[in-house]
Protein backbone atom coordinates (compact mmCIF):
# COMPACT_ATOMS: atom_id res chain seq x y z
CA UNK A 1 0.00 0.00 0.00
CA UNK A 2 1.18 3.41 -0.55
CA UNK A 3 0.81 6.34 0.98
CA UNK A 4 -1.72 9.05 1.10
CA UNK A 5 -1.16 11.32 -1.69
CA UNK A 6 -2.29 14.95 -1.73
CA UNK A 7 -1.65 18.02 -4.42
CA UNK A 8 0.03 21.33 -2.74
CA UNK A 9 -0.74 24.51 -5.11
CA UNK A 10 1.27 27.51 -3.63
CA UNK A 11 0.04 30.98 -5.82
CA UNK A 12 1.42 34.98 -5.53
CA UNK A 13 -1.09 36.04 -3.01
CA UNK A 14 0.61 37.33 0.41
CA UNK A 15 0.48 34.64 2.67
CA UNK A 16 3.96 32.64 1.59
CA UNK A 17 4.53 31.03 5.01
CA UNK A 18 1.20 29.01 4.92
CA UNK A 19 2.68 26.74 2.31
CA UNK A 20 5.69 25.70 4.41
CA UNK A 21 3.55 25.34 7.10
CA UNK A 22 0.82 23.09 5.57
CA UNK A 23 3.58 21.17 3.58
CA UNK A 24 5.63 20.34 6.99
CA UNK A 25 2.35 19.23 8.44
CA UNK A 26 1.67 16.88 5.12
CA UNK A 27 5.58 15.47 5.45
CA UNK A 28 4.90 14.80 9.04
CA UNK A 29 2.07 12.36 8.47
CA UNK A 30 4.03 11.27 5.77
CA UNK A 31 1.93 12.13 3.01
CA UNK A 32 3.67 12.61 -1.05
CA UNK A 33 3.35 15.78 -1.66
CA UNK A 34 2.76 17.52 -5.40
CA UNK A 35 4.10 20.40 -5.67
CA UNK A 36 2.84 23.32 -8.28
CA UNK A 37 4.36 26.86 -7.33
CA UNK A 38 3.09 30.14 -9.46
CA UNK A 39 5.39 32.19 -11.05
CA UNK A 40 4.04 34.59 -8.97
CA UNK A 41 4.50 32.51 -6.12
CA UNK A 42 7.89 32.25 -6.68
CA UNK A 43 8.43 36.02 -5.65
CA UNK A 44 6.10 36.08 -3.06
CA UNK A 45 7.75 32.85 -1.23
CA UNK A 46 10.96 34.60 -1.15
CA UNK A 47 9.65 38.33 -0.46
CA UNK A 48 8.05 36.78 2.34
CA UNK A 49 10.54 33.76 3.43
CA UNK A 50 13.75 34.38 2.12
CA UNK A 51 15.69 33.91 -1.17
CA UNK A 52 15.92 30.18 -0.41
CA UNK A 53 12.39 29.68 0.42
CA UNK A 54 11.57 27.68 -2.65
CA UNK A 55 14.35 25.20 -1.77
CA UNK A 56 13.00 24.67 1.05
CA UNK A 57 9.64 24.06 0.12
CA UNK A 58 10.42 21.71 -2.48
CA UNK A 59 12.96 19.53 -0.01
CA UNK A 60 9.38 19.19 2.25
CA UNK A 61 7.66 17.54 -1.12
CA UNK A 62 7.76 14.58 -2.78
CA UNK A 63 7.70 15.83 -6.42
CA UNK A 64 7.63 19.39 -7.75
CA UNK A 65 5.89 20.23 -11.36
CA UNK A 66 6.02 23.14 -13.66
CA UNK A 67 3.24 25.31 -13.80
CA UNK A 68 3.59 24.86 -17.48
CA UNK A 69 3.71 21.02 -17.35
CA UNK A 70 -0.05 20.33 -18.02
CA UNK A 71 0.59 16.83 -18.61
CA UNK A 72 1.93 15.97 -15.14
CA UNK A 73 0.20 13.01 -13.62
CA UNK A 74 -1.85 15.34 -11.14
CA UNK A 75 -3.83 16.69 -14.37
CA UNK A 76 -5.21 13.65 -14.74
CA UNK A 77 -8.33 12.45 -12.72
CA UNK A 78 -7.10 8.62 -12.76
CA UNK A 79 -3.90 9.07 -10.65
CA UNK A 80 -5.07 8.66 -6.96
CA UNK A 81 -5.52 11.82 -4.96
CA UNK A 82 -6.54 12.31 -1.86
CA UNK A 83 -7.10 15.60 -2.10
CA UNK A 84 -5.88 19.39 -3.12
CA UNK A 85 -4.56 22.35 -1.06
CA UNK A 86 -3.92 25.90 -2.39
CA UNK A 87 -1.59 27.74 0.29
CA UNK A 88 -2.49 30.59 -0.06
CA UNK A 89 -4.72 31.36 -2.90
CA UNK A 90 -4.66 34.32 -4.87
CA UNK A 91 -8.04 35.48 -6.68
CA UNK A 92 -6.70 35.44 -9.38
CA UNK A 93 -6.45 31.31 -9.11
CA UNK A 94 -9.82 31.43 -7.53
CA UNK A 95 -11.20 33.38 -10.41
CA UNK A 96 -9.60 30.60 -12.76
CA UNK A 97 -10.66 27.31 -11.13
CA UNK A 98 -14.77 28.96 -10.44
CA UNK A 99 -14.41 29.65 -14.23
CA UNK A 100 -13.07 25.98 -15.30
CA UNK A 101 -10.06 27.78 -17.14
CA UNK A 102 -7.25 25.51 -16.94
CA UNK A 103 -4.66 27.57 -17.94
CA UNK A 104 -1.62 26.06 -16.01
CA UNK A 105 -1.15 22.77 -13.91
CA UNK A 106 -1.97 24.30 -10.45
CA UNK A 107 -5.92 25.36 -12.06
CA UNK A 108 -5.50 21.86 -13.88
CA UNK A 109 -5.05 20.23 -10.68
CA UNK A 110 -7.91 21.74 -8.88
CA UNK A 111 -10.08 21.75 -11.31
CA UNK A 112 -9.79 17.45 -11.54
CA UNK A 113 -10.25 17.41 -7.55
CA UNK A 114 -13.88 19.40 -8.54
CA UNK A 115 -14.31 16.62 -11.26
CA UNK A 116 -13.36 13.84 -9.20
CA UNK A 117 -15.18 14.80 -6.29
CA UNK A 118 -12.12 14.96 -4.05
CA UNK A 119 -11.61 18.28 -1.39
CA UNK A 120 -10.04 21.50 -2.55
CA UNK A 121 -9.16 23.60 -0.02
CA UNK A 122 -8.55 27.25 -0.96
CA UNK A 123 -7.19 29.53 1.90
CA UNK A 124 -8.11 32.54 -0.31
CA UNK A 125 -6.02 35.66 0.61
CA UNK A 126 -7.03 39.16 0.16
CA UNK A 127 -8.97 41.80 1.96
CA UNK A 128 -11.63 43.65 1.38
CA UNK A 129 -13.32 41.56 -0.96
CA UNK A 130 -15.24 42.70 -4.18
CA UNK A 131 -18.17 41.50 -5.14
CA UNK A 132 -16.04 39.41 -7.99
CA UNK A 133 -14.05 38.34 -5.15
CA UNK A 134 -17.44 36.78 -3.68
CA UNK A 135 -18.89 35.60 -6.54
CA UNK A 136 -15.72 33.02 -7.59
CA UNK A 137 -16.22 31.98 -3.91
CA UNK A 138 -19.49 31.05 -4.35
CA UNK A 139 -19.23 29.54 -7.60
CA UNK A 140 -16.08 27.03 -6.29
CA UNK A 141 -18.00 26.39 -2.94
CA UNK A 142 -20.69 25.19 -5.22
CA UNK A 143 -18.89 23.28 -7.29
CA UNK A 144 -17.58 21.13 -4.26
CA UNK A 145 -14.11 23.51 -3.29
CA UNK A 146 -13.53 24.48 0.06
CA UNK A 147 -13.33 28.46 0.71
CA UNK A 148 -10.70 28.97 3.83
CA UNK A 149 -9.17 32.30 4.22
CA UNK A 150 -6.33 32.24 7.11
CA UNK A 151 -7.70 33.60 9.98
CA UNK A 152 -6.46 33.04 13.47
CA UNK A 153 -8.18 30.98 15.95
CA UNK A 154 -8.15 34.22 18.51
CA UNK A 155 -9.94 31.40 21.31
CA UNK A 156 -6.52 29.54 21.06
CA UNK A 157 -4.65 32.80 22.74
CA UNK A 158 -1.78 32.01 20.21
CA UNK A 159 1.76 33.95 21.63
CA UNK A 160 3.28 34.02 18.09
CA UNK A 161 2.64 34.46 14.56
CA UNK A 162 4.33 30.91 13.77
CA UNK A 163 1.68 29.30 16.20
CA UNK A 164 -0.82 30.98 14.05
CA UNK A 165 0.38 29.96 10.67
CA UNK A 166 0.82 26.38 12.21
CA UNK A 167 -2.73 25.98 13.58
CA UNK A 168 -4.35 27.80 10.00
CA UNK A 169 -1.63 24.55 8.17
CA UNK A 170 -3.38 22.24 10.37
CA UNK A 171 -6.51 23.28 10.11
CA UNK A 172 -6.69 23.11 5.75
CA UNK A 173 -4.63 19.52 6.33
CA UNK A 174 -7.59 18.68 8.67
CA UNK A 175 -10.03 19.76 6.23
CA UNK A 176 -8.94 16.95 3.63
CA UNK A 177 -10.88 14.41 5.69
CA UNK A 178 -8.19 12.04 4.48
CA UNK A 179 -6.08 11.68 8.10
CA UNK A 180 -6.80 11.87 11.91
CA UNK A 181 -7.24 15.48 13.35
CA UNK A 182 -3.99 17.32 14.03
CA UNK A 183 -4.86 20.97 14.74
CA UNK A 184 -5.61 22.42 18.51
CA UNK A 185 -9.39 22.13 19.11
CA UNK A 186 -11.30 24.77 21.38
CA UNK A 187 -12.24 23.90 24.36
CA UNK A 188 -15.10 25.42 26.56
CA UNK A 189 -14.08 26.76 30.04
CA UNK A 190 -14.49 24.30 32.90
Amino acid sequence: MTNPRVVLGVSGASGAALSLAVARKLSSLGVEVDLVVSPAANLTLAQECGADALEDLRDLVTRHHETTDVGASIASGSVPISGMIVAPCSMRTLAAISLGLDDNLLTRAASVQLKERRPLILLTREAPLTLAHLRNMTAATEMGAVIMPPVPAFYLKPLSLTEIIDQIAARAVDSLGAFEPIAARWQPPV
